[in-house]
Order: C-alpha cells, then structure tokens, then sequence
C-alpha cells in the first residue's frame, strides 16, 4: 500500500481530514514504537510506506510498558488532539497497519501488547 492510500483509507476511517490523519499517523506509529521492541519496529518499518518509516525509526531496543490509556494520551500529544480524536484516529491508524503489512508481521507487533490493545483494532479477521 503506498502513502496516499494508506493516509486516504486511514483518514475515511477515522472521519478526519487528510492532514489532520497525517500528524496522527505518524503520533500513532512513534506511540507504537515506544511499546514494542526495536527489532519489531523495524521490521514493521519495513513494511510500511517510507513517510511512516521515520515515526519508528527512532525507537529504542527495549519496549516501554504502558498501557492503552497513556497510548491514547501520548497519540493525543503527539498529534496535538483531543483524546477521542487520538483513540479513533489511533484505531484507524493500527487497522490500516493490519492491512498494509502481511498477517504475520501484524500479529507479531500485537503479540508484543496486552489484549486491551486488541480493542483499537477490532476483531481479527
């Protein structure tokens, strides 16, 4: 999936203007790379549209633990909105992730977080 689709299909998703989807895309995958390992965030890197790339290049080795709620708040920081907008915008993002990368590499990045996770997705298919 390259870029314009994948912000396009995340954007309708989410109800949100392409810009807007723009800042929390990449607030999503930099909140995302601070819970899971470095070596998962780069191997989901590499299978994302190089603008996004960047959002998990800068991530450490070890995973922080937190839980879906400070994921939430760190979206809304980072993509300067409110906490409804970060958790629809946060879904959308991770459920185009899910369709944009292979099944294997998804669930790898999921495996990596609690269940409460889970529920930003939607069921798996």
């Amino acid at each position: 999936m390259d870029y314009d689709t994948f912000t396009k299909t995340a954007a309708e998703r989410a109800g949100l203007p392409y810009g807007e989807m723009e800042r929390l895309e990449r607030a999503t995958l930099r909140t995302l790379g601070d819970r899971i390992s470095g070596g998962e965030a780069h191997d989901l890197a590499s299978q994302l549209p190089k603008p996004l790339k960047d959002a998990l290049e800068v991530t450490p080795e070890e995973a922080e633990r937190f839980g879906v709620e400070e994921f939430e708040r760190r979206v809304a920081e980072r993509g300067l909105v409110d906490l409804e907008q970060a958790r629809t915008g946060a879904a959308a993002v991770l459920t185009t992730v899910r369709e944009a990368v292979t099944p294997g590499e998804f669930e790898d990045v999921i495996s990596q977080l609690p269940q409460e996770y889970r529920e930003l997705v939607g069921p798996m298919a």
